[in-house]
Order: structure tokens, then C-alpha cells, then sequence
């Protein structure tokens, strides 16, 4: 990569990507056994939950259990678990781990990082994949989520291997590759379900083998039963779970409501700087313009155009910025390609190695900066708290945590609770008012809760609503106070 036209030897194009192959697993090492306390300690945290349950509560992967549903038993409706099954399993031979859990998403992003490769060459050319490989390597948003205990980097990962090989497929017909890919995409989707969305390529490359004649190719009706059938299966059986136990939750409900502009010009803004770097986002746009065309030149603009599709659809949902992990793979690809026009445009060797070495260095100086805050301790007095909580209270209390809806009080402290104020299972928010808080602490006290908790960020509840305040001086006594979290032992209910 010494030159924006690239390495012209393939010899030198493939130490190129297994350096930047290393160099961005390397990358993902780094905080590999953090805490769940960064930006993303939430969701986080969540999926830490169902793993151990799962180990402590006998593997029944069909029933996910989270740790805020009080002395329920907690089953909710996930995407399919087997990200945290996997994980459970591995507690049982190193114990509960961080490293294990943020692991998975770093295998998956090494084992997919060449197949990204390969499918940008077959679509811009050899230059403009390693320049590609390049930026998709070093995204602020892919490398933060690629060491993140989710679902999202196996997901993109499976659904870049599946695209790929599907696209190999149709050009030589062999059924090992068909298989393969169907099976990616299928488990893709089963991962996440909104990895839906790799339905746009695939089909472009449908209709530009095919046209209308696809509809009478059993083959193609085959791949998609595999893609799609065993999610749909999955799905219907989480829905039958959400409604029958509570706290009646379906992960990622509600993301389906279109928002108003501001809101997406937000997500518009973040996905430029944070996610992708301005750099980044600006080669995109420059090669979305100057992209030669090819064969398959259509495939990112099609995944682009649904990406778009689905930011405006599930408006809400995309309040999330690892809804927007798909745009990375496409705006690297765009981005490579730019680099390949560039480069073809420069008659200069010494230019060109000079443009190439300040285009480098500025991306990743600004992922650097970018990212670096991700990884701030922002969640670190709700593990406090829940640490504490596992040394002051029995195995079976149960918790009432005024925690802003993040469960990482509830995984560190291995106990189960409520969030704080409840609404219908969930989370509800801040109170309007004392009396909303007194309503909702004492159902939950009346429900068995034996301890209140408070952290930093919600001390400001005890002078907001003064009646509350007096409420818990007459219904609870303050066992611990730090700068960091209050914990309060509840009377027991009257019956």
C-alpha cells in the first residue's frame, strides 16, 4: 500500500493484507478482559447475562434469560443465542471471563476480513481491496464492536462470507459454495436479524445473472428456504416467549418508527465522524461518484441503497450506532475505489507515495481519536455497585437499581432485580414525580424487592423529588454510601 495505485505484484498485495490482517486483530486485543463498563456496557452486559445463565441454569438455549425481570424467571425474546451459548460453555472450562465473550466478535472479524478482500477485488480490483482492507480494518465503529460481547460483528462477518461466496457461486456453479454461503447468510440473519439487509446485493447479483428468469430456478428458492426458513422459525418461537413470560420483552422492539430529520441528520453526523472518520466517509463519497464501472460494479450501491432504507425505516432502532456497522464494509469498498482512480490519475511515483503515506496517516490518526473515548470507564459505578451488592446481600435479593435501564449493576452484582422506574417490565424512564417513584418502589417492595440502589448519575433523584426522599428515610435504611453508589436495605412489606 506505499502508493495509491497500490502494490502491482500479487505477491506484494498479500503480505500487504496478512499485515493489515494483524494489525487489526492486534487492534481488537487491546482491553480484550475490560469490564463491562465502556460505552456500550448495556447491551453488553445484557448478553453477558444470558451467558452465564445459561451456564448456571442448565443450557437451555431456547430460553435466554436476562436478570431484570425481579424473581422471574427472566425469558425474553433474543436473537438466536448462540453467541452466549458458545460463551457458556467456555465458562465451564476458564470460568467467567470478559476476554471470552469479546472474543467471539474478534474471530469473526479476523475469519471475514479476507473474504471482504476477495469480494472487493472482484468487484473495484486488486487496489482498490487492499485499500479497502485497509479502512474497513481501522473504522472506529468496526474496531470498537469487532471486541464488543455482541452480535453484530459475527453477523456482519458471517453475511460478508456468505455475499462472497454466493457471488463465486453464481459464477462457477459448484455446490459446496452454494451451501456454504446459504448457511452463512442463514446464521447471519439468525445473529441479527436487521443483517436482513444483505438480501439487496444478493439479489442484485440474482438479477444480473439472471433477470426474471431467477424465478424458475429451484436453486435459488433452495438457498433462500435456508436463509430464511430456520430465522423465521426462531423468531416465531422468541415472539411465543415474549408472550408468555414476563417481563414480556422482545430485544430491539419499538426500533420500527420513522424519526424526525434532526434525529437523522444525527445519526447521519455520527456515522460520518465517530463511525467512519471524515476521511473515511469522504473517499466514500468521492469513489460513490468516480467508481469504475465492472461486472458487479452495482453490488455496494444496491447494500447502500438499503442500508439508507433501513437507517429511515428503523429510525428508532438506529439511535443505536452499531445499527450502522453494515455502512463501513460499503463505504471501505467505495473509498478503495477512490483510491484506485486517484492513484491511475498520478503520473508521479514520489506523489503518489507521499499521498498514500498522508491518506493513511490521517485515517488513522482520527480513528484513533475517535474511537479512544468508547473505551472510557463511563459504566464503572454501576459495576461498583453491583460488586458491593454481591458482597452485602444474600444470593436471592432482589434489586431495585435507579440505573438509567442499564443492567450492568444486575450482571456484577449476580443478582436479579428491576430496573428502576419499572414500566410494564422495561425500564420507564425518569418518574414525573414523587408519587410516581413511591407508587412504583413500593409495588416492587410489595413484589419481594429487598434493596434500592442508587448510582452517580441518578443522586440527583434524592433532591428532585423531595417527598420520594422523605418516603425512603421512613421505608428503607442507607446500608453504604460512596461517592459512587448508595445502596438502601428495604423494610420488608407489610402484608
Amino acid at each position: 500500500m506505499s502508493a495509491l495505485a497500490g502494490p502491482n505484484r500479487p505477491a506484494g498485495r498479500t503480505s500487504v493484507i496478512i499485515t493489515l490482517w494483524i494489525l487489526a486483530v492486534t487492534v481488537r486485543l487491546f482491553l480484550i478482559n475490560q469490564p463491562y463498563i465502556d460505552h456500550w456496557s448495556w447491551r453488553q452486559s445484557d448478553v453477558a447475562a444470558i451467558a452465564r445463565n445459561f451456564a448456571q441454569n442448565g443450557f437451555r438455549f431456547a430460553y435466554p434469560q436476562i436478570d431484570w425481570a425481579g424473581a422471574a424467571a427472566g425469558y425474553v425474546g433474543t436473537e438466536f443465542p448462540i453467541l452466549p451459548f458458545v460463551t457458556a460453555v467456555c465458562y465451564k472450562f476458564a470460568g467467567v471471563r470478559e476476554w471470552i465473550g469479546r472474543s467471539e466478535a474478534v474471530i469473526f472479524f479476523a475469519t471475514s476480513l479476507p473474504f471482504f478482500f476477495l469480494l472487493v477485488r472482484e468487484v473495484f480490483g486488486s487496489t482498490a481491496a487492499v485499500w479497502a482492507t485497509f479502512f474497513f480494518s481501522f473504522a472506529p465503529l468496526n474496531v470498537f464492536a469487532g471486541r464488543s460481547f455482541m452480535p453484530d460483528v459475527p453477523s456482519l462477518g458471517l453475511a460478508l462470507v456468505g455475499l462472497y461466496l454466493f457471488l463465486r457461486w453464481i459464477d462457477n456453479g459448484k455446490w459446496n459454495l452454494f451451501l456454504t454461503a446459504a448457511i452463512a447468510i442463514s446464521l447471519s440473519i439468525l445473529i441479527k436479524v436487521t443483517t436482513i439487509v444483505i438480501a439487496a446485493p444478493l439479489l442484485f447479483l440474482v438479477w444480473q445473472k439472471w433477470r426474471w428468469n431467477f424465478l424458475k430456478r429451484h436453486d435459488l428458492w433452495l438457498f433462500g428456504a435456508i436463509a430464511v426458513l430456520p430465522s423465521a422459525a426462531w423468531y416465531f418461537h422468541a415472539y411465543e416467549i415474549v408472550g408468555k413470560f414476563y417481563p414480556h420483552h422482545f430485544f430491539g422492539e419499538g426500533g420500527f418508527r420513522i424519526e424526525s430529520f434532526p434525529q437523522y441528520w444525527a445519526i447521519m453526523q455520527r456515522t460520518a465522524t465517530l463511525g467512519l472518520t471524515p476521511i473515511l466517509s469522504i473517499m466514500a463519497l468521492l469513489g460513490l461518484l468516480v467508481a469504475p464501472g465492472s461486472r458487479y460494479s452495482a453490488l455496494f450501491r444496491c447494500w447502500l441503497a438499503a442500508m439508507i432504507l433501513f437507517v429511515v425505516i428503523v429510525g428508532y432502532g438506529n439511535r443505536h450506532p452499531w445499527y450502522q456497522l453494515p455502512f463501513v464494509p460499503i463505504a471501505a469498498a467505495f473509498a478503495g475505489a477512490a483510491c484506485t482512480v486517484i492513484g491511475s490519475k498520478i503520473s508521479s511515483r514520489i506523489a503518489a507515495v507521499a499521498l498514500s503515506v498522508l491518506l493513511a496517516s490521517l485515517f488513522a490518526v482520527l480513528a484513533c481519536v475517535y474511537v479512544q473515548p468508547l473505551y472510557e470507564a463511563s459504566a464503572v459505578q454501576l459495576r461498583d455497585a453491583g460488586l458491593e451488592l454481591n458482597k452485602i446481600t444474600r444470593p436471592g435479593a432482589l434489586i431495585v437499581a435507579a440505573d438509567t435501564g442499564d443492567p450492568t449493576i444486575f450482571y456484577y452484582a449476580q443478582r436479579k432485580g428491576w430496573h428502576f422506574v419499572e414500566e410494564k417490565g422495561i425500564y420507564g424512564g425518569n418518574p414525573s414525580d414523587s408519587q410516581q417513584a413511591i407508587v412504583d418502589l413500593e409495588r416492587l417492595r410489595g413484589w419481594g424487592a429487598t434493596h434500592l440502589v442508587f448510582t452517580r448519575n441518578t443522586f440527583w433523584w434524592l433532591g428532585y423529588y423531595p417527598e420520594f426522599t422523605r418516603h425512603l428515610a421512613n421505608s428503607a435504611t442507607l446500608m453504604e454510601a460512596t461517592p459512587q453508589f448508595k445502596i438502601y436495605k428495604l423494610a420488608i412489606a407489610a402484608e
